[in-house]
C-alpha cells in the first residue's frame, strides 16, 4: 500500500466566513486548506492571526490562491504584476505558507508566446525562491492561451527553475476531455499542488460549468480513481485537495458539508487502495423496512404476523416482504430499512471509517444484537445476516389474504434541497450501491431531481430543484416503499378488494399511453380501469400504480418488473404527483 496522502479542502468549498470555514474543516479531520484570498480579505483576523489560529486547529495551510493574469505580458504589466506579487508574498511569509497558485491568463494583455511566458514565470519563480516560496502553475480549462495541462507543463519546463512546477486540478482536465494518462510523464517533484473535483456531464460554457456546478469526488461522473492513479504514479506527494465551486455547498451548514467532503476523499483513497477498511457490503435484499405510525398495511394483504417482545413494533409480512410498524417516532415516515448482508459487523466498521455514526440501540435478553448507522437524513440503516432478527417477534397466529406482492423492490427517500448529492456519495461509498443516471422532470409544482442507486437493492433518492414556496403542497419529504409483485394487473384488482386507496390515474395518460406505445387495447382498457401505469426500455417493461398517502408523508407502489427493465418509471411521475395532489385536495374537502 502506498503511503497515505495528506488531505485539503479549498475555503471556497465552504459556507461561512474564515473562523466558520476552518473550524468545520478540522472537525471534519482535514490535514490543511488551501486558503481562497477572498476569505482572507473578508476575514477580521489579520494572516498572523489567521496563522495561529489554524495551528491551533491542527491545519496546515497548503496553498494560498489564486493569483491571476501574470505571464506573457508586455513590460509595463509586468512591472505591476511583479509589485502585485511582492505584496502577496509578504501575507503568505505571515501565513507560514510556501506555494502560490497562479492559474493561466485570460488578461486582454496576456501574448501568445510561450517563450515569454516562460521567461516572465522565470523571473517570477526566482522572486518566489528569494523568500523560500514556490510557485504551482495551473491552465485553467478558459485560459487564453494556456487551456491544457500539457501546454501548462511544457511552459514549466521551458522556464527551469526549480521553484516553478505545476497544479493539476481535475476539473479543468476532465472537463475539456483531455487524456490524463500524459501526467505520468511529468516529473512528481514538479507537481506542485493537485486539485481534486466531480462534476456532472452538461452540455455548457466551461467557466460557468466550473463555478457553479462542481462536486466532491464520487458526486459526479468524472473517474477521478483513474485521474488520481496517474498523478500518483507519475511520484506526486502532496496532499488530495478539494476544490469545488457550488452553488449548493456555500449555503449549506459547512459542518455537514465538510464531512461530505471529507467521506469523498476517504472514499477516493478507498478506490485507491489506500485505505484499510473492509470492502462495501455487497447486499443481497432488504430485510425489512420501517414505518412509524399507522400504515395502512391489513388494505394491502399484509398479515400482523409478530409484536416486538420488548419494544412497541409490529412485524407485518406478505410473501418475503416485511414491514415494521414502530409506535414510537415521528409518525407517518419511512424511519429505517434493514438490508442483508453477509457480514454485519465488518458493513459497520466500513460505514464509521466513512463518517457514518453508528447507532447504539438497547436489546432485551435473547435479542438479536443488530449493527445499525445513520444516514445523512437520518434514516437509520440496519445490517443483519439473516434472518435471526425476526425471532425477538412473538408470533401472533393472524393471516390474512395476500394481494400477490412477493417482496420489496425498492425504498424511495426525498432528499433535502441541500443533500440530494451528500445522499449519493453515502449510498455509493457506504453500501457499495452504483448510482444511475441523474434525471429532471418538470412535476406540477416545481422541478424535481431523481437518481436510482442500485445494486443487490435499489433506492430511489428525489429532491425538488428549487425550494418551494407557501403555494406549494403541504407534504413535506414523501417517503415511499415499493413492493414487488409478478402480476401488476391482478395485485391492483386484489388490493382494491381489500379496500386499499388506489391512487386513480387520469384517463388522459391513457389516451397518450396508447398513442406512445401501440399496445392492445385490452391491455390498455385493463391498465386504464385498475389505474396501473406503463414504461418500457429497452431491456423490458415495467408496470406500477400507487396507493393514496398513508399519513402525511408515505404511500406505497407496487411494481412488476418484465424481463430486465432497470428504472423506476420515472416518466410517470409528473402523472403521479399530480393524481397525489388531487387525491390529498378531495380527501380535504370531504
Amino acid at each position: 500500500m502506498r503511503p497515505d496522502p495528506r488531505t485539503g479542502i479549498a475555503t471556497v468549498c465552504l459556507s461561512g466566513t474564515l473562523e466558520d470555514k476552518l473550524t468545520a474543516a478540522a472537525n471534519a479531520g482535514f490535514d490543511g486548506v488551501e486558503l481562497f484570498e477572498n476569505d482572507l480579505l473578508a476575514a477580521r483576523p489579520g494572516p498572523a492571526e489567521i496563522r495561529k489560529r489554524c495551528a491551533d486547529l491542527g491545519l496546515s495551510i497548503d496553498l494560498y490562491q489564486p493569483f491571476r493574469d501574470f505571464e506573457a505580458v508586455p513590460p509595463d504589466v509586468l512591472a505591476a504584476n511583479l509589485r502585485r506579487a511582492e505584496r502577496k508574498f509578504d501575507v503568505m511569509a505571515d501565513l507560514g505558507v510556501d506555494t502560490i497558485l497562479v492559474c493561466s491568463s485570460v488578461s486582454p494583455d496576456a501574448i501568445d508566446d510561450d517563450d515569454l511566458a516562460a521567461e516572465q514565470l522565470h523571473l517570477l519563480a526566482s522572486r518566489a525562491a528569494e523568500r523560500g516560496l514556490r510557485i504551482a502553475y495551473e491552465a485553467l480549462a478558459w485560459g487564453r492561451y494556456v487551456n491544457g495541462y500539457e501546454h501548462a507543463w511544457r511552459i514549466v519546463r521551458r522556464a527551469a527553475h526549480p521553484s516553478l512546477g505545476v497544479c493539476l486540478d481535475s476539473f479543468h482536465i476532465l472537463s475539456k476531455g483531455d487524456d490524463p494518462r500524459a501526467i505520468r510523464a511529468i516529473p512528481g517533484e514538479k507537481i506542485f499542488f493537485l486539485q481534486l473535483a466531480d462534476a456532472p456531464t452538461l452540455p455548457m460554457d466551461v467557466l460557468q460549468w466550473s463555478r457553479h456546478h462542481r462536486l466532491f469526488p464520487g458526486q459526479g461522473d468524472f473517474d477521478l480513481t483513474a485521474f488520481t492513479g496517474h498523478v500518483l504514479a507519475a511520484g506526486y506527494s502532496g496532499p488530495l485537495s478539494l476544490e469545488v465551486f457550488n452553488d449548493v455547498f456555500r449555503q449549506s451548514d459547512p459542518q455537514r458539508a465538510a464531512v461530505d467532503a471529507m467521506r469523498s476523499l476517504l472514499a477516493l483513497k478507498d478506490s485507491l487502495g489506500l485505505l484499510d477498511v473492509p470492502a462495501a457490503p455487497a447486499p443481497t435484499g432488504y430485510a425489512f423496512a420501517e414505518m412509524v405510525g399507522e400504515s395502512g398495511l391489513a388494505s394491502l394483504g399484509f398479515t400482523r404476523a409478530g409484536v416486538h417482545r420488548s419494544k412497541p413494533v409490529e412485524l407485518w409480512t406478505q410473501g418475503e416482504a416485511r414491514v415494521l410498524v414502530n409506535g414510537s417516532g415521528e409518525p407517518g415516515t419511512i424511519g429505517a430499512f434493514g438490508i442483508t448482508v453477509s457480514d454485519p459487523a465488518a458493513a459497520g466498521l466500513r460505514a464509521q471509517s466513512l463518517l457514518a455514526p453508528a447507532l447504539s440501540r438497547t436489546a432485551g435478553p435473547g435479542e438479536a444484537p443488530l449493527t445499525a448507522i445513520a444516514a445523512p437524513d437520518g434514516t437509520q440503516i440496519f445490517f443483519c445476516s439473516g434472518d435471526d432478527w425476526i425471532t425477538d417477534f412473538t408470533p401472533t397466529g393472524e393471516a390474512a389474504p395476500s394481494a400477490g406482492l412477493t417482496g420489496i423492490d425498492h425504498v424511495s427517500l426525498t432528499q433535502p434541497f441541500d443533500n440530494f448529492d451528500e445522499a449519493t456519495l453515502f449510498y455509493r461509498s457506504v453500501l457499495g450501491l452504483e448510482p444511475g443516471a441523474t434525471t429532471e422532470f418538470a412535476a406540477p409544482h416545481g422541478l424535481v431531481r431523481g437518481r436510482g442507486v442500485s445494486g443487490g437493492i435499489r433506492l430511489s433518492l428525489d429532491s425538488a430543484l428549487v425550494r418551494r414556496g407557501e403555494w406549494a403542497p403541504a407534504v413535506r419529504e414523501p417517503q415511499h416503499i415499493a413492493f414487488s409483485c409478478t402480476d401488476a394487473v391482478a395485485s391492483a384488482q386484489a388490493l382494491r378488494s381489500l379496500g386499499a386507496r388506489v391512487l386513480e390515474i387520469p384517463a388522459n395518460y391513457y389516451d397518450d399511453l396508447a398513442a406512445r406505445t401501440g399496445l392492445p387495447a385490452e391491455r390498455i382498457r385493463a391498465l386504464r380501469e385498475l389505474s396501473v401505469l406503463y414504461d418500457r426500455d429497452e431491456h423490458g417493461e415495467f408496470l406500477h400504480f400507487y396507493t393514496e398517502l398513508a399519513g402525511a408523508r408515505v404511500f406505497f407502489e407496487v411494481v412488476q418488473r418484465i424481463g430486465d427493465y432497470r428504472g423506476f418509471g420515472v416518466v410517470n411521475a409528473p402523472v403521479r404527483m399530480a393524481a397525489h395532489h388531487d387525491a390529498r385536495r378531495c380527501a380535504t374537502a370531504r
